[in-house]
């Protein structure tokens, strides 16, 4: 994957016109879209809205769905600590406060608990219309572009 294609792509109609997202993750662009600023004081903010194809069985957002979206708010509240690097998950972990229903605007805010080195810690919050649906924490480890094609951690 070429450097141009690693950052944040300017989403340029709808909704989120403005905002950012990470265009090359086809993986994120298929599950949300989801979508990424900063507000006034330089802090990440993170959203997307729900439609039914987010929801569960029960008509509900699926709870992968939430955990997806954290794992891009993760990287997104880390994106300045990342400083251009390349990063995989290696923890994330969740607590589910509430359920969210189709329509609601779902948003993740964070911060980054400790960072300076090859590995960056996260904690946020989502809300669905500003009530408290998942608290989660997570770990990033930054790795080279060679470490990620050489098959990461099968070929070190």
């Amino acid at each position: 994957m070429s450097e141009e294609t690693k950052g944040p792509t300017l989403v340029t109609e709808g909704e989120f016109a403005g905002w950012k997202n990470w265009a090359h993750d086809a993986f994120e662009t298929r599950a949300g879209p989801f979508y990424y600023r900063e507000d006034e004081t330089g802090a990440a903010v993170c959203a997307f809205r729900a439609e039914q194809r987010h929801m569960n069985g029960g008509g509900f957002m699926h709870g992968g769905c939430l955990m997806t979206f954290a794992d891009f708010a993760l990287f997104s509240i880390a994106h300045r600590e990342m400083a251009g690097q390349w990063g995989v998950t290696l923890n994330l972990s969740g607590d589910f406060l509430e359920a969210v229903r189709v329509g609601q605007l779902v948003v993740a805010r964070g911060e980054v608990t400790r960072g300076g080195g090859k590995t960056v810690f996260v904690r946020g919050l989502i809300t669905a219309d500003g009530t408290p649906a998942l608290s989660f924490t997570g770990i990033i480890r930054k790795v080279s572009p060679r470490w990620l094609s050489a098959g990461g951690a099968r070929q070190q």
